[in-house]
């Protein structure tokens, strides 16, 4: 298993009239998650980018337990449970409050994808090698 962490602090302009973060902002938590969790790895979307992949997302699934708030510093905690075989990754996402409480979780698909030939493809092999370790 690979997990990595990241904090974004709730701002004003992503919050409704409650003061809470807008529900439709969580993707946007995993997707820092996700960029920050492979840079991590010492490897970045923009490296896929230029070999070639690309990472749509083709499913998204959100549960809501209580919110962020306005000025909150949330821990965004990105978690690969499996090591992916084939075009498919799943990516599961936890954010937590300052607290400690669990906010919200999270999965998000996404394929490998070579737009130069419109086909799924696997993960580029350099991203395997990189994550195999926290696997065996």
């Amino acid at each position: 298993m690979y997990s990595a962490e990241t904090k974004i602090r709730v701002r004003y302009g992503e919050t409704d009239q409650m003061g809470y973060l807008y529900y439709g902002y969580y993707a946007l938590y995993y997707e820092a998650g996700r960029a920050e969790a492979i840079r991590e790895l010492g490897f970045t979307y923009r490296q896929m980018e230029e070999m070639g992949i690309m990472m749509p997302v083709v499913e998204l699934n959100a549960r809501y337990f209580r919110p962020a708030l306005y000025d909150d510093l949330v821990t965004v905690r990105t978690i690969l449970k499996e090591l992916p075989e084939g075009p498919k990754i799943k990516f599961h996402s936890e954010l937590y409050n300052e607290q400690g409480e669990l906010l919200n979780t999270g999965v998000t698909t996404l394929v490998f994808y070579d737009p130069a030939n419109k086909a799924k493809t696997t993960m580029p092999a350099q991203l395997l090698e990189k994550l195999k370790p926290f696997f065996s």
